[in-house]
């Protein structure tokens, strides 16, 4: 039975440079990055050498604690680099491209007449697994577990958010593909979350064997563990695994045409973008070429969105499970009388301290500075008016700095990810790390635990 999930805590934060809907011509990036950095806890094991020829789906590295997980290459092409920092721990992987658009061969098939092992054989060895993660501690899900339910979010409500909507309209077929596939690898229910704040496009609506459910509310609404919390929430031993409804495509496409097709649609936004738009390119695209002619100078570059996003370099390369680059104005310059509370008008503020309470629907060219340092963590209630679950968010957070595991379980750990506390970090008046924290916490309690 679908449910209506109202979310009443929380904030929308308005920035100037939402992309318009419209596709540019698309970009053929002349080189992708795969960078393990992007998947918490992953030791990578190379599978190639620099040098070496590979296709769409040929294999660059793999998990060294489960070698079925796989990570395939976007494109055909050359390996030129495999970048290593700190006791020669992989970074980077680059592959140039060649031009051939060259495709490994996997299984096409109707997801729906395959058994669950043919389903699950078909997304490991094409690279397309990792797309599943799971609850508890926001990593790639295991394979060899059962998850008691998987959850699509077809909404995302952070700042500068594309509108999952208009990548996804006419592909119905690959999205009703990919949800028969995921159907496959559970006994209990998928839930397509869609957004009940505006009229859902029809791929999300349309869609069969699932159950929709319409989510409302402000930010973090869009974020895949509220909904999860608020229609069936993850306990102690339990697994949940979840996906973007974009990266379910991905996973449709690859059963109706038998490769991995690792195109997609990229929203490039912000205040230092001259014309914010969506542009089609491929999973780890280079950014310089992505943004060529079109920003200003003066800008932080963002792969994600603002909140919780990964900040790249001018000539680096978009992360893996990423559909934004956020071009933002860079900080760094000490305000005017930065000791008054007030912002002004042009600042902005989760409480009074700023004028923007006046104007809540403006939209406002913020820049990346913090207004302040790390100080005592003695705060009350700043967290809990954007902390949409019910769980003590402060609490937990003490607890994860002490790093009692024991306390961290009886308030809820196994329930979030740091994207749950990007808001509460932005409010955050003593300048407290929260989503480094939340890592780093969620890192422990699945080495302790497992």
């Amino acid at each position: 039975m679908s449910k209506d999930v109202k979310i009443r805590k929380g904030v929308n934060i308005k920035l100037s440079g939402v992309a318009e809907k419209l596709f540019a011509e698309p970009i053929s990036t002349s080189d992708i990055v795969l960078k393990p950095t992007d998947f918490p806890t992953l030791v990578p094991k190379l599978s190639v050498k620099v040098g070496d020829k590979v296709k769409a789906g040929s294999v660059l590295f793999y998990d060294k604690s489960n070698d079925q997980i796989l990570f395939t290459s976007p494109i055909s092409g050359e390996v030129t680099e495999i970048n290593r920092g700190e006791k020669r721990k992989i970074l980077e992987v680059k592959v140039k491209n060649d031009g051939a658009n060259q495709f490994e061969t996997f299984k096409k098939a109707d997801p729906s007449t395959l058994s669950k092992e043919e389903v699950k054989e078909n997304l490991l060895k094409s690279g397309v697994w990792p797309f599943i993660r799971q609850r508890p501690y926001d990593v790639i899900a295991n394979p060899n577990d059962e998850p008691k339910a998987i959850h699509v979010t077809a909404l995302d409500t952070a700042p500068l958010a594309p509108d999952y909507g208009f990548i996804a309209h006419g592909q119905d077929a690959a999205l009703q593909a990919g949800l028969d596939a995921l159907t496959k690898l559970t006994s209990g229910k998928v839930h397509l979350n869609i957004n009940g704040n505006a009229n859902a496009d029809a791929a999300f609506t349309g869609a069969k064997n699932v159950q929709i459910n319409k989510i409302s509310g402000p930010h973090p609404a869009g974020n895949v563990g509220i909904q999860m919390h608020h229609i069936d929430a993850v306990n102690k031993g339990e697994v949940v695994w979840v996906l973007n409804a974009l990266d379910v495509l991905t996973i449709g496409k690859l059963f109706l045409e038998g490769k991995f097709d690792a195109t997609r649609a990229i929203a490039l936004v912000g205040a230092k973008v001259n014309e914010p738009k969506y542009i089609k390119t491929v999973l780890g695209a280079n950014v310089a070429e992505l943004v060529k002619g079109n920003v200003k100078e003066g800008g932080r570059y963002i792969s994600g969105n603002p909140l919780s996003g990964t900040q790249v370099a001018a000539d680096g390369h978009l992360s893996f499970y990423n559909y934004q680059l956020s071009v933002i104005t860079e900080g760094g310059e000490n305000r005017f009388f930065g000791w008054l509370p007030f912002l002004g008008f042009n600042g902005f503020s989760l409480s009074r301290t700023s004028m923007s309470f006046l104007s809540p629907n403006k939209e406002r060219d913020l820049d990346t500075n913090t207004n302040g340092e790390e100080r005592a963590f003695v705060m009350a209630g700043e967290y809990e008016k954007v902390f949409p679950m019910d769980i003590y968010p402060v609490h937990l957070v003490k607890a994860m700095i002490i790093e009692d595991i024991d306390l961290m379980e009886n308030l809820g750990i196994y329930e979030v990810a740091p994207e749950d506390f990007a808001l509460c970090e932005y409010g955050c008046t003593s300048k407290i790390e929260t989503q480094h924290i939340v890592r780093t916490a969620l890192d422990l309690v699945r080495k302790e635990t497992s």
